[in-house]
C-alpha cells in the first residue's frame, strides 16, 4: 500500500481558505495565524479558488484535517495541530504522521535552542525524515533513560540521531529506563550526573514526544520493559497508556502503580512547564492515551490522524 502523498502546499491553500471562508478570519489574522505575509496569504486563496478547493464549501481533500485542527486547538487550548488524512492500512500511521511531525520539528529548530527527545517507533520515523542542516549552539537532551539492549527505539539513538542531523550536542541519560526496584531508581536519581541531565530536561525549549499503547503487543513488551502479567496489572489501575515511560490514566494522573516508581525518565508533571510540547502519535490504540495527555495539559502541538482526532473529540462529547 502506498502512502497517500501530501503537497505542501495544497494543505496550506487548504488551512488558508478554510480560516478565511468558513472561520471568517481577515487575511491579516490568518497571516499571523499560519506565519506568512498578507501577500502571501492572498496568493494562497487565489491558488485555492483557482484549484477548485472553494466553491460554497471548501472542498479539498484536506478541508475535513484543517476543521479538526481548528476543533483540538480551541478545545483543548493548543498553540497548534496538525492533522493529516488516515491512510487505509492501519499499519502506515506511524510513518503518515511522522512525515507531518519531521516538517513541524523542523520548521521550530533554532539556533541556540534546547530540545528534549522523548522515544519511540512514530519519533523514530519522524527524525528520519528531518533534514540535515548544521544549527548553532542547539542541544539535544534525551528524557529517559535507555534499553539495556539494542533497539533501533532505543531513546539514546533517537536523541543522538536528531542531534547529528543538527549538528547539536548530545545529552544522555546514563542509566535504564525502567530499573528492577524503586530503591534502584531512588540511588540512580540522587546521582549529580543525573540530577543534572533531568534538570536539563525540565528547562528545554522544545519537547518531542510520543505516547505509548497499553496492550500485550505494546512497544513497552516488544522491548522487555513491562510483561504482559503487569500490562493486565496496569489496566485495573486505571492506566491506558504512557509518555516518557510513565503510565497515566484516561484524564492524564500518573497511575498509582509499582511500575511508575521504578521509572528513570522526566516527570509528564514537569511537562507543562516546558514552553513548547510536540507530541506525535496516532492510531486507535493511542486514542484514550492522547486524550489524557492533552486533558492533562501536557501538549502545546499534537500531530496526529484524522480518525485519531475524531476519536479524541468524541471522547469528551460523552
Amino acid at each position: 500500500m502506498q502512502l497517500m502523498a501530501i503537497d505542501p502546499e495544497e494543505q496550506l491553500a487548504t488551512r488558508a481558505a478554510w480560516l478565511y471562508f468558513v472561520a471568517g478570519l481577515t487575511q491579516a489574522q490568518i497571516g499571523k495565524k499560519l506565519g506568512l505575509n498578507r501577500t502571501r496569504v492572498n496568493r494562497l486563496l487565489a491558488q485555492a479558488r483557482d484549484h477548485g478547493l472553494v466553491q460554497i464549501n471548501i472542498t479539498g481533500r484536506l478541508a475535513s484535517c484543517v476543521e479538526l485542527e481548528e476543533r483540538l486547538r480551541q478545545h483543548y487550548g493548543l498553540d497548534d495541530a496538525v492533522v493529516v488524512p488516515t491512510p487505509p492500512d492501519q499499519d502506515l500511521i506511524p510513518q503518515v504522521i511522522a512525515t507531518a511531525a519531521a516538517a513541524a520539528l523542523s520548521s521550530r529548530l533554532k539556533d541556540g535552542m534546547s530540545v528534549g527527545v522523548g522515544w519511540g517507533r512514530t519519533l523514530r520515523l519522524s527524525i528520519q525524515s528531518v533534514p540535515r542542516r548544521q544549527l548553532s549552539h542547539l542541544s539535544v537532551v534525551s528524557l529517559l533513560g535507555g534499553l539495556t539492549r539494542g533497539s533501533a527505539m532505543n531513546p539514546h539513538e533517537t536523541a543522538s540521531h536528531l542531534a547529528d542531523l543538527v549538528g547539536a550536542q548530545c545529552y544522555y541519560v546514563a542509566a535504564p529506563a525502567l530499573t528492577d526496584t524503586e530503591s534502584t531508581r531512588d540511588v540512580l536519581a540522587a546521582q549529580p550526573m543525573l540530577r543534572e541531565i533531568f534538570e536539563k530536561g525540565a528547562k528545554v525549549d522544545l519537547a518531542f514526544l510520543s505516547v505509548g499503547e497499553l496492550t500485550a503487543s505494546c512497544t513497552m513488551t516488544r522491548v522487555g520493559l513491562v510483561s504482559r502479567a503487569e500490562v493486565d496489572d496496569l489496566i485495573r489501575a486505571g492506566a491506558v497508556g504512557d509518555i516518557c515511560a510513565h503510565w497515566i490514566d484516561r484524564e492524564g494522573r500518573i497511575v498509582d502503580h509499582p511500575l511508575n516508581k521504578r521509572v528513570v525518565a522526566l516527570s509528564p508533571e514537569r511537562l507543562p512547564d516546558i514552553p513548547c510540547v510536540m507530541i506525535a502519535s496516532g492510531g486507535r490504540t493511542k486514542v484514550e492515551a492522547l486524550r489524557g495527555v492533552l486533558k492533562g495539559g501536557m501538549c502545546d502541538v499534537i500531530i496526529t490522524d484524522e480518525q485519531t482526532a475524531k476519536s479524541i473529540l468524541a471522547m469528551d462529547k460523552t
